[in-house]
């Protein structure tokens, strides 16, 4: 009964360090690494963790959409870039995302991307010289996308759907 006993013990023991030791190596690159692209929990966490301060967030929002953002991703390096993206109310499903960098090159559309083209335009969004892209994502659903720059931040509006009302949200992101 003794040894059966100090056998489970020392089980459940190795067990326990195990699982510390895979914690502990699981956060170690988030540690070293922590301005690169990763998830937050919200928006205040991204200013406090890697000091973007000037995160530009919508004023208006469909009815039909989630607040707060289902996912913020961030990064501090190579250049400050954010992500937010709002669910469909009541579904997991991801129907619009807002993406805000420093580079030109920065591009956030894994989870909506116009696979089929049908137009782009240069677009007049509140006095600021954009361009609007129309199409359908690869489910065949309705894309929209809209793209500017705020003095050297460029930002992204994607939705899956009628530019309409992306267009609503990306003017109230504006003053």
């Amino acid at each position: 009964m003794g040894k059966t006993f100090l056998r489970i013990f020392t089980f459940a023991a190795a067990v326990g360090i195990l699982a510390g030791v895979m914690k502990l190596v699981n956060w170690v690159p988030l540690a070293a690494q922590k301005d690169l692209l990763r998830k937050y929990n919200d928006i205040q966490e991204v200013k406090t963790e890697l000091g973007i301060r000037d995160i530009i967030i919508p004023s208006y929002f469909p009815q039909s959409l989630a607040w707060p953002p289902s996912a913020v991703l961030a990064q501090g390096k190579p250049y400050p870039a954010v992500v937010m993206e709002f669910g469909q109310m009541g579904t997991r499903d991801t129907v619009l995302v807002i993406s805000q960098a420093l580079s030109d090159d920065f591009r956030a559309d894994d989870k909506i991307r116009i696979t089929q083209l049908k137009e782009r335009v240069n677009y007049p969004l509140k006095g600021r010289d954009s361009v609007l892209e129309v199409g359908f994502c690869n489910k065949g659903e309705a894309c929209s996308r809209v793209s500017w720059k705020e003095g050297k931040v460029r930002i992204d509006v994607m939705a899956k759907s009628s530019p309409f009302e992306m267009l609503k949200v990306a003017e109230s992101m504006l003053r």
